[in-house]
């Protein structure tokens, strides 16, 4: 029996082109195409978090619409929907199209140079691209090497593209990348950076100006996309022709794999669902970006990951949560620099949720303010709508993936605010093999309390309760690979505080953990601290008898009392055979 043939799998490739020719599967996504075209705006705003499978969509849209790319059309398009359902402006356009992350904020003068030449190189290669269409296309990219014009290049577009009647589609990326490394930098010179660039006469709203007044008189499509609105209150003036489709809906799951899509892609390309031993919904699913949205959609490039981790080596990765995201954890950090977003963020990792208004666009001078920090957040995929509130919505952090990278940043915040507080981590790693082990709680209890409860400053001790402690715990385990530990454990009736799940390439570990936590001020009564303990074990009695639970013959339980910083009891709870 012949064995059967799958299709590559994606992984970190965002080329259309080559997807499509060199047999790897593609998750269709041409039906949106139709839906763009059919918006009565023709200029069009569409942001997601980073990763989410922007840059092949552009690609996407670049070779359906890319006149030069007529010849091709079956080949790419063919058995997708869009190629069973042509629109009227299929390979009509000459295609633009602008990536403005990698630019030099460094100095005012090195990002207007980078972003000049980054302008310059793309119409000195769409006058080489389209050479045939352009009778004078060696006289512009001579004129362009000549006279180094900058942004002034687009002038020889409109020219061109008027002289000869040619529609034109700008696809922009990144736009708001210069923007996001400026506002990391939270001091004034980023602020003042940032507005002379895009305050009237400034280079980046000069860009913009240009192509909307070149719509006037030539027939063009624009799609402008990045990962947060904050750059399109400065530009309204400048550029207020778009339509932002970035809640519409009809696109929340444009960009983003569904439940059905993952399906799909796994039987396209071999992986193989008994290796799966994690939840995936769990560590990579949750994004919602609009209350009316049909489903709920996963980070494409962490399933991605995932499912290549499984193809290669035939189990899942150690690592669940892919290193790439560590670059969200440092922009994370960089946003809070300022003291009420930063116990606004606690705020939201210690509840796990809060209720906000989602803003469709603001400005860089708004960041301070708790309700567009918020929503910043939001746009940047660190928390995701649960469910409509009056008239807000309430908004959670989407998945395990993202939850980790708050515990990282707990974690490095409380390093800086309590200098005394330290990390040894083989001591760390010993103490959570014990756990994982020997079954014995209290080396891991004892660790965190000495080298981190004790040494908390004035600072962090004024929010030390139950929901800090409980983060704190999660942290710490989370740097060791032996267990997956989740958070607000669903174990019906209830939610168990921590669970510690076995890492599923760690087999060998023998107990799993459910955690149950309170706390005490210190000073408290010894008959408040056995009040809090019997609350305990009434709960983690009812966890353990829960389908999820039990019968778990490798499983233990524990409640553990916290008084002040420094003081605790683990009481273990003796499961049935």
């Amino acid at each position: 029996m012949e064995a059967a043939k799958y299709k590559r799998l994606p992984y970190g490739s965002s080329n259309y082109k080559s997807i499509r020719t060199q047999n790897y599967a593609y998750v269709d996504k041409t039906m949106y195409i139709e839906m763009l075209e059919n918006e009565n705006n023709p200029n069009q705003f569409f942001i997601r978090p980073r990763k989410f499978g922007k840059s092949l969509f552009f690609m996407t849209l670049s070779c359906y619409y890319d006149m030069n790319e007529a010849e091709n059309f079956d080949q790419l398009f063919g058995d997708l929907y869009i190629g069973k359902h042509p629109t009227p402006e299929r390979n009509s356009y000459a295609i633009l199209q602008f990536d403005f992350s990698g630019m030099d904020t460094s100095s005012e003068k090195g990002f207007v140079d980078s972003f000049s030449s980054n302008v310059q190189n793309v119409v000195r290669d769409f006058f080489r691209m389209y050479e045939p269409v352009f009778p004078e296309a060696d006289k512009y990219v001579n004129q362009i090497d000549d006279e180094k014009p900058g942004i002034k290049a687009l002038d020889m577009v409109f020219y061109a593209a008027k002289q000869q009647n040619v529609k034109l589609y700008f696809i922009i990326d990144e736009y708001d990348h210069f923007a996001n490394d400026l506002i990391a930098m939270g001091n004034r010179y980023g602020k003042d950076f940032y507005k002379a660039m895009i305050a009237a006469n400034g280079l980046v709203r000069d860009f913009y100006e240009r192509i909307k007044t070149s719509t006037k008189s030539i027939p063009s499509r624009t799609f402008i996309t990045g990962i947060s609105p904050v750059m399109l209150d400065d530009l309204t003036s400048g550029y207020n022709i778009a339509e932002i489709l970035t809640l519409n809906p009809k696109y929340n799951e444009m960009m983003g794999f569904t439940q059905e899509e993952v399906e799909w892609l796994m039987r396209e390309t071999g992986v193989d669902a008994s290796l799966i031993n994690v939840d995936m919904e769990a560590c990579y699913d949750g994004y919602l970006f609009n209350i009316d949205g049909k489903q709920r959609v996963y980070n494409p490039a962490m399933m991605l990951y995932f499912f290549n981790q499984i193809i290669q080596f035939k189990k899942p990765p150690i690592d669940l949560v892919d290193l790439n995201l560590k670059t969200d954890y440092g922009r994370l950090k960089k946003l809070v620099q300022n003291d009420n977003n930063r116990e606004l963020l606690l705020q939201i990792v210690k509840d796990g949720e809060i209720v906000a208004e989602i803003l469709r666009k603001f400005s860089i001078d708004m960041l301070n303010d708790n309700s567009y920090f918020v929503s910043l957040l939001f746009y940047m995929g660190l928390l995701t709508i649960k469910e409509p509130v009056m008239n807000k919505v309430r908004l959670v952090i989407p998945n395990y993936s993202i939850k980790t990278l708050y515990w990282e940043y707990l974690i490095q915040l409380m390093r800086e605010t309590s200098p005394d507080m330290t990390i040894q981590s083989m001591q760390l790693d010993e103490a959570i093999t014990v756990l994982a082990m020997e079954g014995n709680a209290e080396r891991f209890i004892d660790y965190v309390s000495q080298n981190a409860f004790s040494k908390l400053s004035d600072y962090d001790l004024q929010r030390f309760d139950e929901k800090y402690i409980k983060l704190m715990l999660l942290a710490y385990l989370f740097m060791s690979k032996i267990y997956v530990p989740m958070s607000e454990y669903e174990a019906v009736p209830g939610r168990a505080d921590i669970y510690l799940q076995r890492n599923p390439l760690l087999p060998q570990v023998k107990y799993e953990w459910v955690f149950e936590l309170k706390y005490c001020k210190a000073g408290a009564k010894e008959s408040e601290i056995a009040a809090k303990r019997d609350e305990g074990l009434k709960q983690i009695k009812q966890y353990l008898a829960s389908d999820r639970l039990k019968g778990h013959t490798d499983l233990k339980a524990a409640v553990i009392v916290f008084t002040g910083k420094n003081k605790y009891e683990i009481t273990e709870i003796c499961l049935e055979p």
